[in-house]
């Protein structure tokens, strides 16, 4: 059977005034099912190429927690074809780097070279994603590894705070689980576990290959061809199918931890959109409003009014069926409930009250500079390209996403507050730099 009478292959031109930047987006379906993805941008010397995976921590079981970040380190430990010392060469040799990443929902694998080096990339990363062996004596040195960084997490208030929160609004669903996992998650994994995950995550229809810079769509599907020939194809159902328990409903939580650090940390928020939800412009125009930035409201209240802390923001994380929203201040513990008093003076200001017109502009021109500006840098195109393709099948063109918000509008936004913004659905997780021994009240 003539192979190329089973691909599907999809096309889309465009150079806009918005984006200044002439690419031509495609899309292969090969016969095994793997989805590669492309944007050519000729007027660069280099390219990024991702092997994405959809699988992340909210498809674990609780006793395996983390085991799709500990398989994102081990596959640089070795494979059939190169020892650890040629994985990391191959690709610096050439002046390029190499680098993976495990989210609630994703893996990848991608590396930055110049465009004549693709061939190489291809090489590399397939043969890391196919073909890791998981030596023994290096699972050992790298579950030691991995719990020097869980413990660096701990030493980094501010970042391990959310997953804190995530815990408080998620509860017992997978998404709940911190994406690095436990200690003794970390240290109970055998061979056998990475093995078993593997075979039933890294198959034919859970992989993307995307690929931004200067390249052509026909070379790069006719590598995958040859390099991803292997990878097998799954009889499981997807996602769906496979996180388990149900997202309950957010209430009420407050956490506080005293823990041997000198300044308190304070995360509050709730369960906020999915990436596919129609009220996900009117999130990120809210979020941009409150605290993006150094003219947003919590910023120019809480730190150049009020002087109560250097770090102050509003984070919005979508992901396929739910999300999650909220704020994050660093203050002196005398500070805490002055901050968290302030905070929520803003959010209930947001809701009884429309935004301006003048105020509404400024955001959303805010908004779209950031996402403009974000796209000149190679390695964010074949993100936002391989993460596309999994939330939505398709790359949603930047045009599309600027008139989207575009057609934001002041009511859109209040509306959103008014439903997000409830005290009685917030959980607030607290730090407290008391102590040399970490406690818990709840």
């Amino acid at each position: 059977m003539n192979q190329k009478a089973n691909l599907k292959t999809s096309k889309l031109s465009h150079s806009s005034s918005s984006t200044r930047t002439e690419s031509t987006y495609q899309k292969t379906t090969l016969p095994n099912g793997v989805r590669v993805i492309t944007e050519a941008i000729p007027h660069v010397r280099s390219l990024s190429l991702g092997v994405w995976i959809e699988t992340g921590s909210r498809d674990e079981l609780p006793t395996k927690n983390g085991i799709s970040h500990f398989i994102e380190h081990m596959v640089f430990k070795g494979t059939k074809k190169r020892t650890i010392k040629e994985i990391a060469q191959s690709i610096e040799s050439v002046g390029g780097y190499l680098n993976a990443f495990t989210s609630k929902e994703h893996t990848c694998f991608y590396a930055r070279v110049l465009d004549e080096h693709l061939e190489l990339a291809t090489d590399v990363l397939s043969d890391m994603v196919l073909s890791p062996t998981f030596p023994e004596k290096e699972l050992l040195k790298e579950k030691n590894v991995v719990l020097e960084e869980l413990k660096q997490a701990e030493d980094d208030p501010d970042d391990i705070i959310h997953d804190y929160f995530e815990k408080a609004i998620f509860k017992t669903h997978p998404l709940g689980m911190p994406v690095i996992g436990t200690k003794e998650s970390i240290s109970s994994f055998l061979r056998k576990d990475l093995i078993r995950y593997k075979s039933e995550q890294y198959t034919s229809d859970n992989l993307v290959i995307a690929a931004a810079g200067n390249i052509s769509h026909e070379t790069v599907v006719e590598l995958a061809k040859r390099y991803l020939k292997n990878i097998p194809s799954s009889t499981k159902q997807k996602r769906a199918g496979k996180s388990g328990s149900v997202i309950e409903e957010p209430n009420y939580v407050l956490s506080e931890y005293y823990k041997p650090i000198q300044q308190a940390h304070i995360c509050l928020g709730t369960i906020g959109c999915s990436v596919k939800s129609e009220k996900r412009f009117a999130m990120q125009v809210l979020n941009t409003l409150l605290g993006d930035g150094m003219s947003s409201r919590l910023f120019q209240n809480i730190r150049e009014k009020y002087g109560f802390a250097y770090a102050v923001y509003s984070f919005n994380n979508m992901m396929q069926d739910t999300g999650s929203a909220g704020v994050y201040v660093g203050t002196d513990d005398s500070h805490v409930q002055r901050c968290i008093d302030l905070v929520w003076k803003e959010l209930k200001s947001v809701r009884k009250h429309a935004v301006t017109k003048q105020e509404l502009e400024r955001t959303k021109a805010q908004l779209k500079g950031s996402l403009m500006l974000g796209m000149e840098n190679i390695p964010n195109r074949m993100i936002r390209l391989g993460s596309s393709e999994l939330y939505f099948g398709e790359l949603i063109t930047l045009d599309a996403i600027i008139a989207k918000i575009n057609a934001v509008t002041k009511d859109e936004v209040q509306e959103m507050a008014e439903g997000l913004f409830v005290e009685d659905r917030f959980a607030t997780v607290i730090f407290h730099p008391k102590g040399k021994h970490e406690t818990q009240s709840e």
